[in-house]
């Protein structure tokens, strides 16, 4: 199937720095593009890759698992080790725990971690009943687009696929039990209404990794997809800190750097 219109990857070949994006269940790169844009504005080597049976139709989903999803940031994570000095992992709700294992299985190949609204349960009565909900009832409302700026919107399925949910019920409980394998600096910003991730899972994750350098931001004026929501810039400006405290040499200037391109799905 071809990829919807915005949905596509991004990269950007920048400095000796780089960063890997990872975005959301259900949702797409157009969720993160803003921040992938301004992460390579500053000089950064960026790359937001499509996950598997993102970006096209709910069907393509539903015949995927998180051992497809993990695979391809797994595969951008080796390839900007390969051309760059120093990588950062990061990534909006599942995207955050796709970047959490990335650093707790990577160690010190992993400079840092920034995740925004992290997912670490599928919550409620709902997780319970997927094992055999799957095989009867094949979707579920959708999650996506839980904004509250007025006008903006996440390039996201209207269906969750039930078989996809269980999968990502599995890989939440494998990502928890490696959480005390994270290390690395991480700077985690959430949102105190949000309507798809209760502050419960952020709670979890900042009580269970082994990261001695902690940053918590709170985003007041945010729902979930806050990646595109009052509060981006502030998300950008805050994971530029935080990468520019990590990083030897100081970060370009906004506008200075290559442009980026976007890479056909």
């Amino acid at each position: 199937m071809p990829v919807l219109p915005g949905a596509e990857p991004f990269r950007h070949e920048g400095g000796e720095a780089g960063v890997l994006l990872c975005h959301g269940f259900t949702g797409s790169p157009q969720s993160l593009r803003p921040w992938a844009e301004h992460l390579a504005e500053r000089g950064l080597t960026v790359s937001l890759p499509l996950l598997p049976g993102h970006g096209t139709r709910w069907e393509d989903l539903q015949v995927t698992a998180w051992q497809d999803w993990y695979a391809e940031v797994d595969r951008e994570l080796r390839a900007l080790r390969g051309r760059c000095r120093q990588v950062f992992v990061a990534g909006l709700s599942m995207g955050g725990a796709l970047a959490l294992r990335l650093a707790a299985r990577h160690g010190d190949a992993v400079s840092g971690v920034v995740v925004v609204n992290p997912a670490n349960k599928v919550h409620g009565l709902s997780a319970y009943a997927l094992p055999m909900a799957r095989h009867l009832v094949r979707t579920t409302k959708g999650i996506a687009s839980d904004i509250a700026k007025p006008g903006a919107a996440e390039l996201g399925y209207d269906r969750v696929p039930l078989h996809a949910a269980h999968s990502l019920r599995n890989f939440f409980r494998r990502v928890d039990g490696e959480l005390p394998q994270v290390t690395q600096p991480l700077l985690l910003l959430r949102s105190p209404q949000d309507h798809v991730v209760p502050p419960a899972d952020s709670a979890r994750i900042l009580g269970r990794v082994s990261s001695t350098d902690v940053t918590e931001v709170l985003l007041e004026q945010s729902y979930h997809v806050a990646t595109l929501d009052h509060d981006a810039d502030r998300i950008h400006q805050e994971s530029v800190s935080f990468i520019g405290r990590l990083t030897p040499g100081p970060l370009m200037e906004p506008g200075l750097g290559k442009e980026g391109t976007v890479a056909g799905g």
